[in-house]
Order: structure tokens, then C-alpha cells, then sequence
């Protein structure tokens, strides 16, 4: 773990990276793709982001929702139609980032599930394709965590922690959930309780409204739900994904169910998933009480994560802890697209954040006595396209567990303020975000951690 020793203004100021930076994140999905549309578009989404994960695993579980088809199936067919589709761009794509995989690596980690969905279907002889290649995965000697997200059913995946359970010995198996991290939109297949009771130890995080309430306040709905909803349009879309932008961009399908989302087009419901593992700056996936693109949440007394709640202009609920950032990450999408069709020089690119000389996507975690000044400065941020930079510092105040508030106002490259009185378990999150003046803005972020001093 690197440190970074800063002296400002007699402030001893401790930067510590948290977490390992160099290597790109581990991911699998599981999709139900082939029923509500919004599937296929979270996976074209993600077709241009796989130049920032390790894509292990992208697999067809039982399509649908229960009792939406009428028929259990499966459908790795439309996956591989969206993979085939990326191949025609990937040339284009590797011009603008390094790290795109082939379409031959993507296609060999297509792996089929069961069909059939539930507890019943989990135990001796429900081994499936899918099941084996998450335990096979899991093995692999690699000190990363495998991030699994559970766009659909969990079948597959507790077929695979129960196989490992039953047939190892409990320190192994011990050893193989800790290499897991579960992020698990709406509990499909009505499991979760099964699975967390049968498999101790994991790390889970339940994307779900709580018991009782609308379904609609889950966190993932505020991919389409709040916040600034002409930019989930048919317009919007139009624009910046179907026309002149390739094959991938067409395949976007522009009919899905967002009531009360007036647009019923852009739903992307699974996205919050993966989002949540994108390290951009912002997002911290060990620290799932910090929120990002992939929302908030806290830790219950069972001991797994649930959605949390924001307060933003007058609005407190769970879909703010992710449409608080749509802005940001459509114009993220938009650009992505771009890079389909566009040269080098013709397309934009995300700011590069530097704070106190800290530049990796990690948080600045600062450690300073109460009444000291502190000095953030971000003037070393550059722009890979030369454009025009703006600086806003926000404080984000149920990231951490201050009660007080912080008066930061500033929109310039330099922040300076008094650091406040914090008890050993408190915390202030600061998030800077730098926005391009390119087409379209893009945002870059850092996000600063104040500590109690030492």
C-alpha cells in the first residue's frame, strides 16, 4: 500500500490508497436476457466498458422473470448477436482506449445456465454450465476479489456455492467465498434469504426495495427514475446510441417498461451492477456505504448490505444514491459511443484528477487535527484533449457518518477550509468532480476522505 506524506500549513496529512489500483477489477455477470428488453441494453452498455474490467464470465441464466415467458428457457444466443455486433467496432474502439478484449475472448466466456429457477433447483444434479464455470473462475489464482453481478435469477450462482459447500472441506470453502463479491438486483428468483442462511461469509449486496414498499424505490430505479429524465429519452437515445454510431448502437432497443418514467426507452435496470464496480474516481466497491454510479447502501444486522438513501434538492429516497450522477454517466455513454465511429481526434475523453498528487482512481484519505487549514489542490488535473476544465468540490454527506456540515464554496482548482471536529468513527467524504468543456462534458472525479488526525 503506497503513502504519500503532505505537510500543509502545519497539518500532517497521511494519503493512503485503499485498496489495490494497478490491475483492472475481476467481473462476471449473470443475465435473464430474453425477457424485458432493458437486459440487452445494459449488456451494449457494458460492451464499451470491458476495456476497464477483466470480463470472466457473461452468463445466460434462466430468461425473464418468473412466469414473464410463459416457458423456462435460455438465450445465449442474443448475447453472442451483442458480442458479434462489438466485434464490428472493436477496431475502432482499441483506437481510442487500450484494453478492449477480442471478440473471441468474449465469446469463449459465454456460458449457459439452468433454465429452471429456484431453491428447488439448487442441490445434487443441478449442475449447470454456468455453475461450474463461476466455481472454476473462483479457483483461479488471482489475488483480486471475482465480482459477481446477478442481473437475474441467482440459481446458477448458489448452485455454484452450494456444489463447493458440500464438496470441500470448510476452510476451503471459508477461502472461496472470500474471493466473492455479490451484487444482486431485486432478489429475482425470491432466494436471497436461502442463500445468505446456507453460505456463511459472503459479501453481499442486495439492490432490493425494502419489504412493504413500492417496488419502484429500489436504488437500481434511479437509472430511469428521478433526477433528469429527458436524457433516458427516445430523443436522447436517437442521438447519442441508434443513429451513426454502428452496429452496436443499433441493436439498442428503444421499448421498455419505465412507468412513471414518461419515455418508456432507456430502463438499463442491471446497470447499476456493474457500475458499482467501475473504478472511476468515485465508486469504491469494498465500501458499498460510500455510494457511487452504482448507488448506496448500508450494512444490516445480518450482515449484508441494503439500499440506503440520499437527499438531494428537497428529494430523500434510494434512487437518488444513483440518478444523482446521470448527468455524468450519460455523457460518459454518449462519448463511449463515439468511439465507435469517430477517429482519435475527433472524439472525448475523461479528465485526468489529480488532488495533492494523487492521481490513481482510489480515495485521498487525509488525517488532520480539527481547527488545522486544510489545502486541496487540484491544479496538476489535466485534459487529455486540451480542453477547458471546471472544478466543483461537493461535500456528500451520507457517504460518511458526520452529523455536523462543512461550508466548502468553491469552483476553483484550490479548496481551503478548516478542518472540522471529528470522534474516531466519523468521517467527511468530499467528492471533486472536473468537467470537460468538450462534446459531450465529460467528468472526472476524486474523492477525498477526512479522518480524525492522529
Amino acid at each position: 500500500m503506497r503513502l504519500i506524506l503532505i505537510l500543509i500549513i502545519g497539518v500532517f496529512i497521511l494519503s493512503i490508497p485503499v485498496g489495490a489500483v494497478a490491475q483492472k477489477p475481476r467481473l462476471l455477470v449473470t443475465t435473464d436476457i430474453g425477457g424485458d428488453p432493458d437486459d440487452t441494453q445494459s449488456l451494449i452498455r457494458l460492451m464499451l466498458y470491458t476495456c476497464d474490467f477483466e470480463i470472466e464470465g457473461i452468463i445466460s441464466s434462466a430468461s425473464g422473470t418468473p412466469g414473464e415467458l410463459g416457458k423456462s428457457i435460455i438465450r445465449p444466443d442474443l448475447i453472442e448477436e451483442i458480442i458479434h455486433a462489438y466485434g464490428e467496432v472493436y477496431p475502432n474502439l482499441i483506437k481510442h482506449r487500450a484494453g478492449f478484449p477480442t471478440e473471441k475472448h468474449l465469446l469463449s466466456v459465454v456460458k449457459s445456465g439452468n433454465p429452471m429457477r429456484g431453491w428447488n433447483h439448487v442441490g445434487d444434479g443441478h449442475d449447470t454450465e454456468a455453475s461450474e464455470w463461476i466455481i472454476r473462475c473462483a479457483d483461479e489464482k488471482d489475488s483480486k476479489p471475482l465480482n459477481i453481478t446477478i442481473w437475474g435469477g441467482q440459481t446458477d450462482v448458489a448452485q455454484a456455492l452450494w456444489k463447493v459447500k458440500n464438496t470441500r472441506t470448510e476452510e476451503q470453502y471459508i477461502s472461496f467465498v472470500k474471493k466473492l463479491r455479490i451484487y444482486d438486483i431485486a432478489d429475482q428468483d425470491g432466494i436471497f434469504f436461502e442463500i445468505w442462511e446456507s453460505f456463511p461469509g459472503l459479501f453481499y449486496v442486495l439492490n432490493k426495495a425494502p419489504e412493504g414498499e413500492d417496488k419502484r424505490n429500489a436504488v437500481f430505479r434511479g437509472m430511469y427514475l428521478g433526477g433528469n429524465e429527458d436524457i433516458t429519452s427516445l430523443d436522447w437515445i436517437t442521438e447519442n446510441v441508434l443513429n451513426d454510431h454502428g452496429p452496436l448502437g443499433k441493436l439498442y432497443p428503444v421499448k421498455t417498461w419505465t412507468a412513471p418514467n414518461p419515455h418508456g426507452v432507456m430502463k438499463e435496470g442491471d446497470t447499476p451492477s456493474w457500475f458499482f464496480f467501475l473504478e472511476n474516481g468515485l465508486n469504491c466497491p469494498e465500501h458499498p456505504e460510500y455510494g457511487g454510479w452504482g448507488g448506496r447502501f448500508h450494512k444490516t444486522e445480518e450482515d449484508y448490505y441494503a439500499d440506503a438513501v440520499d437527499s438531494l434538492k428537497g428529494e430523500t429516497n434510494a434512487r437518488t444514491t444513483v440518478y444523482r450522477w446521470r448527468d455524468d454517466f450519460q455523457n460518459d455513454f454518449a462519448a463511449r459511443m463515439d468511439w465507435c465511429v469517430l477517429n482519435e481526434d475527433d472524439a472525448n475523453n475523461v479528465p485526468l484528477v489529480d488532488v495533492n498528487g494523487h492521481d490513481i482512481n482510489r480515495p485521498l484519505v487525509i488525517h488532520g487535527k480539527p481547527g488545522r487549514k486544510i489545502r486541496l489542490d487540484a491544479s496538476a488535473s489535466t485534459d487529455p484533449d486540451g480542453n477547458t476544465l471546471l472544478f466543483d468540490w461537493e461535500f456528500y454527506p451520507e457517504a460518511g457518518n458526520f452529523a455536523g456540515g462543512l461550508n466548502i464554496k468553491s469552483k476553483g482548482k484550490i479548496l481551503e477550509f478548516q478542518m472540522p471536529h471529528l470522534d474516531k468513527n466519523s468521517a467527511v467524504h468530499i467528492v471533486l468532480r472536473v468537467t470537460d468543456n468538450g462534446n459531450p462534458e465529460l467528468t472526472g472525479y476524486k474523492r477525498i476522505i477526512l479522518l480524525n488526525g492522529k
